[in-house]
């Protein structure tokens, strides 16, 4: 049985991790290296790190913290956030990184999914897609650049431009649901999985491990990334994880 996956997700501005509430309002949660290690103690299936600094376009402090977190932690590494070019992807992977999360790129530079794909694997990258419910076409619109541009393109035509790209991944975020911890949007899961023929992850809205359960047990997702779970409760991996193999929900054994 294909095992399923929680993934915690790193937030990096201004090297400081950072969570959200609806991609604003900011809030220190500490140190990346840290808390990577305190994951890494917890046998997390795997770490996501996204750079969310609007400002700085350097991916050089992005290097920097990879190069720091790669030597405390011994899992999967997931990182996006200003990647533009091959070469940025380059030398994240050459720094740790297994996975590189491309989410602008894929609207300004959708070849960069395809050569990185052809170089690394498919498995190597993973599509970014922000998705917010719009009030007024009846129908989630997809954004990019930290979710403060909305993208003139149908949900379904761009996952579908990423994965014929060579995306071997979709990291789905809801931006209506980031920080607010009422669980995930499972209609926005089964949509995708009605879409997508490739591993997804869903993020945002995890409050308490029933969430988890919930996006597990009724959509046919991959993984389940969380930020304010596990950063403003007393929740971890492991308790997750025991919580969870009551429902016949199975997890890597370390």
């Amino acid at each position: 049985m294909l095992k399923k996956r929680i993934i915690p997700v790193q937030l990096l501005l201004n090297n400081r991790l950072v969570k959200t509430v609806q991609f604003n309002t900011y809030r220190d949660v500490g140190n990346p290296v840290a808390s990577s290690s305190v994951y890494n103690s917890q046998y997390a299936d795997e770490l996501i790190f996204l750079n969310i600094s609007r400002e700085n376009t350097s991916i050089i402090p992005l290097l920097e913290i990879i190069d720091k977190v790669s030597s405390v932690c011994f899992m999967p590494l997931s990182v996006g956030g200003g990647i533009r070019t091959f070469e940025d992807a380059r030398q994240l992977i050459s720094l740790g990184a297994d996975k590189i999360v491309l989410n602008s790129a894929c609207f300004d530079t959708p070849e960069l999914i395809t050569q990185i794909a052809d170089h690394y694997g498919s498995q190597a990258i993973i599509a970014g897609v922000d998705v917010k419910w719009n009030m007024k076409k009846q129908c989630y619109a997809v954004y990019s650049n930290c979710g403060q541009l909305e993208r003139n393109i149908d949900l379904t035509e761009h996952i579908n431009l990423c994965i014929d790209k060579g995306a071997g991944e979709l990291l789905i975020q809801s931006i209506d649901r980031d920080g607010m911890m009422q669980g995930y949007d499972l209609a926005l899961a089964k949509q995708i999985m009605d879409i997508a023929q490739i591993p997804v992850i869903i993020c945002g809205g995890a409050g308490h491990y029933n969430h988890l359960k919930e996006a597990f047990l009724e959509t046919d997702i991959s993984a389940v990334a969380c930020g304010s779970l596990f950063n403003f409760t007393d929740s971890n991996l492991i308790r997750a994880k025991a919580f969870l193999s009551n429902y016949q929900l199975h997890f890597k054994v370390v």
